[in-house]
């Protein structure tokens, strides 16, 4: 049965994330992971106004051969990146376990969401990241099903759970808050009314079923 990760990660932790770390402050999102022999191709939607520092940046670095812009929509490009050799990395860690990743974007540390065939290939990941010092912080793992119940159990949207969980982690509940509902807005790409309305939504739909459907149980 798959079983799927969630962890975080410095942005200089890994090379990926220190080839597009620093000026210009850009949006990365990872779009999808290409393997190619002993390496990795990573291509990436990039979202700001300043695409030629980006790309001079990206270049620069000693592992990128180039950096290629594939197509633009709108103020994001969608980018190939070519490294000159191999290296022992994150990504490198990810497609030899043959996982998947569903999930990849910079928001202050790199956070991932990567989908793995079953538990020893998890394991094999975990080793991976253990034998070369790759400071992953887990979020939480579980299993399709797992994560099936969930949704079923709470009846939660897709993007009222991304915003409850954002809020979680960026310390939005705690007291004092530790962050803002515009900083949460600008991180989901969405306006701050339509991330206050799945905030409240969702916690409206979590207290209920937590709380109603338990006490009518109850009774």
């Amino acid at each position: 049965m798959s079983v799927f990760l969630e962890f975080t990660i410095a942005k200089t932790a890994f090379t990926l994330g220190s080839v597009l770390a620093g000026s210009p402050p850009m949006s990365v999102e990872l779009e999808r992971i290409v393997p190619t022999g002993d390496s990795a191709m990573p291509f990436l939607w990039v979202t700001g106004d300043d695409f030629d520092a980006f790309e001079r940046k990206v270049r620069g670095h000693e592992y990128v051969d180039d950096v290629i812009a594939l197509d633009r929509v709108a103020d994001s490009t969608l980018y190939r990146v070519i490294w000159y050799e191999t290296h022992n990395d994150l990504i490198r860690g990810i497609t030899e376990a043959d996982g998947t990743i569903l999930e990849g974007r910079a928001q202050g540390r790199w956070h991932f969401r990567v989908r793995f065939p079953d538990h020893d290939s998890l394991s094999q990941f975990s080793d991976f990241c253990t034998d070369r010092d790759l400071p992953i912080e887990i979020v939480r793992t579980y299993t399709e099903l797992e994560d099936a119940e969930g949704l079923v159990q709470y009846g939660l949207s897709d993007e009222q759970r991304d915003a409850l969980l954002l809020g979680l982690r960026r310390g939005y509940f705690d007291t004092p808050s530790r962050t803002s509902l515009d900083d949460l807005a600008d991180e989901l790409e969405i306006s701050q009314q339509a991330t206050s309305d799945r905030i409240r939504r969702g916690t409206e739909q979590i207290l209920r079923e937590a709380l109603l459907l338990t006490e009518e149980g109850e009774e």
